[in-house]
């Protein structure tokens, strides 16, 4: 044993109380320094707290004010421009009778949809002027009615009042009527008030909508009540707007220690109708939070001294396993999805045919592919494309059992590994799940981007295929091929007759390069000589026509569409989809667009002077750096203007190698070729494209079209898009019109031409009826007969 000398340990001892007593009075010296600091910040923080709470109180009263202001002026523009529409026509018809007289039940359940659906309004009523209800509805609505009824009658009787006023003030002589409705509307007050409705806060607004004609009296009023509520979607809007934390609607003041309350007034008699409580946002707070926990590390600074060592060595030891098992996650998982990587996925799945409880389990290996990934990334960079890669994991992990193993075999390629599947339908199931999943839209960078891929998945069955790991795999990727080659965002299972699936392409493929390398074709409806008798005749390519409309009286032809058919001897007639994906993989798709460019360009020479002809152009073909001088060949070659060729572009043409794209697309629309945007809102919608490549015309596509009617949300897309168009300059078509319903809709939103089913189906050039009456002088542009008929 070491014996220390007592001198030694005198001066130790010394030596410790000493420092002991410095490290004492510096701690007290920090501690009463940061304890002024502190003192100070609180007392900053506590007024900075004040008047931010105080702006945030003007911020919601005045927002509530805007609401109320707002609703006042959307009906009030509403009923002048029902009466602007209503009153010329009832007019010009020579009706007697007053318009309140043609505003039947039918009609008022139309307004009072269209105020709901239009203006998202909760609830909209159409009364007269003694407040009974004058639109259909059903018992819930009638009944709903009857208890807001009585709430309604201060502010209609406002409203009536005011209408009457401005009649008196109006020149009563038809003359002066008619002219100022040829101008303008009437004057025509709307009224906003706050009040509480169903124990909830709400603006109610009520406008007249009907007006006598000229020089009869006035003999019923008829009014729109519309009814928003704000402690729903429009409270959510409100606490977005002004960044309220946590905002909900109280009717008393029961706000927490870390909330407050708003009080909401009614307009009318000023009384109280609820709060609205959220946690305010107090910076003061905010900043003391954050530099409390350094004023707390710096007291803590001197206790931390006398155990330094200790904390060392125990962080030593802790990084040191941290740095051990890091390494192993990195040998094992992806760095950017934590997900099992290619080495640890072979590994599970060897284990999973090796052990013997599994040999007669069926179990399932899926490849998985996501479409389009690539253009997410040139498009929108690498940021985005990791971002998009770590949401894909999330929502394809939510959709597996927990013992499935989800692995990512690099770029967009993952692997899924399904044990002991024993029903029948869950693969099937978790397959449609994650291609549907997959298909919705991905949010990225922060909302800025919104990006739609898609995936595709091939599966193959264990033990049905073997239990090879290598065979299995090259199984899966065969079906992965098969269902990229079927359109994307599908999946399919193994099958050996897979395997003859590719020989079928190659002989397409052929077919096709002698199809083109023969002339292609005739165009349809002429004759074709027969082939050489050392060439095997496939048949002829033929081009198809839609017709396009513009969305005014009448429908008249304003252009069509050309679309290639192939007419194969043995085949039967084909369509686009069954042979494009064959062109594009075997290099034809530049020579199968110029053939239809040319055919439709000299079709279209025989058509009216002031119709077009669309026709589509691949990503492919915008990549050749001649592109342009080409189809400036073909115009002149054709005799065609080039202000009547319109090319059609996907969205995912102007995604890859923008520059290249946009030197083309100028040199074309300085020759006056017309470029339109097809399937607007499907792809990866950028509206810098509409500015940068000065489209010409955007195509809405018929998925939002088909909603009409049904869904909502359709209707919301299609007018925006209209919208943005109207005030770009641009032109609209919808596609996949199939019904009246859609047309008149269509065409009364704004949309400048109509295309669907409605008025023709694809047909050859020769049953273009149309155009051959405009040529033969019979009738310019009529409607063509609807398919249907």
């Amino acid at each position: 044993m070491h014996i220390v000398p007592p001198s030694s340990s005198n001066t130790f001892q010394q030596s410790w109380i000493t420092s002991g007593r410095i490290l004492f009075l510096i701690a007290v010296s920090g501690l009463g320094a940061i304890g002024l600091v502190v003192l100070s910040a609180l007392w900053a923080g506590a007024e900075s707290d004040s008047a931010a709470l105080d702006r945030q109180r003007q911020l919601v009263n005045a927002r509530l004010l805007e609401q109320v202001d707002q609703v006042a002026h959307v009906i009030g523009q509403f009923g002048s421009g029902y009466l602007t529409r209503v009153y010329p026509a009832a007019r010009s018809s020579g009706r007697s009778s007053s318009l309140d007289a043609l505003l039947t039940a039918a009609a008022a359940s139309g307004i009072s949809h269209t105020a709901m659906s239009a203006f998202g309004y909760d609830q909209a009523f159409v009364v007269d002027e003694n407040a009974r209800l004058l639109m259909l509805a059903d018992a819930k609505t009638e009944k709903r009615y009857r208890w807001m009824k009585p709430l309604f009658l201060p502010l209609l009787q406002d409203a009536k009042l005011a209408v009457n006023q401005d009649t008196a003030s109006t020149d009563p002589t038809p003359s002066a009527i008619a002219g100022h409705l040829s101008s303008t509307a009437r004057p025509n007050r709307a009224f906003a008030n706050l009040m509480r409705l169903e124990g909830r806060p709400t603006i109610v607004g009520v406008v007249a909508i009907n007006e006598a004609p000229e020089g009869q009296p006035q003999t019923m009023r008829q009014f729109l009540i519309v009814v928003r509520f704000i402690d729903g979607p429009a409270l959510d809007e409100l606490s977005r707007q002004q960044g309220l934390n946590g905002a909900r609607f109280a009717r008393t003041a029961d706000a927490d220690e870390n909330e407050v309350a708003f009080q909401i007034n009614a307009t009318a008699n000023g009384e109280p109708i609820g709060f609205i409580v959220w946690r305010p946002d107090l910076p003061g707070s905010r900043v003391i939070g954050r530099l409390m926990p350094a004023l707390s590390i710096a007291a803590l600074v001197i206790a931390m001294l006398f155990s330094v060592l200790l904390v060392r060595l125990r962080s030593s030891l802790g990084e040191l396993k941290k740095s051990e098992l890091h390494a192993r996650q990195l040998a094992l998982h992806d760095v950017l999805t934590e997900l099992p990587n290619r080495a640890l996925f072979a590994m599970r799945f060897e284990e999973c045919l090796a052990d013997p409880r599994n040999s007669t389990e069926r179990s399932a290996v899926a490849l998985l592919d996501l479409d389009r990934f690539k253009a997410v990334n040139d498009t929108f960079g690498h940021a985005a494309g990791d971002e998009l890669i770590r949401m894909a994991t999330q929502r394809i992990r939510a959709l597996l059992r927990p013992g499935d193993t989800l692995a990512r075999l690099g770029g967009d390629e993952f692997a899924v590994l399904l044990r002991d599947l024993k029903e029948d339908q869950h693969l099937p199931a978790i397959c449609e799940a994650i291609v549907a999943e997959l298909g919705k839209p991905f949010p990225l960078l922060g909302g800025e981007a919104v990006a739609r891929i898609g995936a595709s998945i091939g599966v193959t069955v264990v033990p049905d295929t073997g239990r090879n790991a290598d065979d299995i795999m090259r199984y899966a990727d065969v079906a992965l091929y098969e269902a990229k080659m079927g359109g994307r965002g599908q999946w399919r299972v193994y099958s050996p007759s897979m395997d003859g699936g590719r020989n079928a392409r190659d002989i397409l493929k052929h077919e096709l390069r002698e199809v083109l390398a023969r002339g292609a074709a005739s165009p349809a409806g002429a004759s074709q000589s027969d082939p050489p008798a050392n060439r095997p005749d496939f048949g002829s390519l033929e081009v198809y026509y839609q017709t396009v409309h513009r969305a005014k009286p009448g429908y008249s032809v304003s252009g069509a569409e050309a679309l290639v058919r192939w007419r194969h001897s043995h085949r039967g007639l084909l369509t686009p989809a069954s042979f494009i994906p064959a062109a594009e993989e075997g290099g034809l798709i530049d020579a199968l667009g110029f053939w239809v460019l040319r055919e439709a360009c000299r079709a279209a020479c025989g058509w009216p002077e002031d119709t077009f002809v669309a026709v589509n152009v691949s990503p492919a073909q915008l990549r050749r750096p001649n592109f342009a001088e080409e189809v400036i060949t073909v115009l002149q070659e054709s005799g065609l203007p080039p202000s009547r060729l319109e090319l059609e572009l996907t969205e995912s043409s102007l995604i890859e190698d923008n520059l290249d794209v946009y030197t083309v697309l100028k040199s074309l629309r300085s020759q006056g070729v017309q470029i339109s945007l097809d399937d607007f809102g499907t792809g990866f919608s950028c509206l810098s494209h509409l500015v940068r490549f000065d489209i010409d015309r955007i195509k809405i596509d018929r998925s939002f079209v088909s909603q009409l009617g049904t869904k909502a949300n359709g209707a919301a897309i299609i007018g925006a898009i209209v919208a943005l168009s109207r005030n770009l300059g641009i032109s609209t078509t919808a596609e996949g019109i199939e019904t009246e319903y859609q047309r008149d809709f269509l065409a009364a939103l704004g949309c400048t031409d109509l295309q669907g089913y409605l008025f023709s189906k694809p047909v050859p050039l020769g049953e273009l009826d149309c155009f051959q009456k405009a040529k033969n002088g019979d009738e310019l542009f009529p409607i063509v007969p609807s398919a249907n008929a």
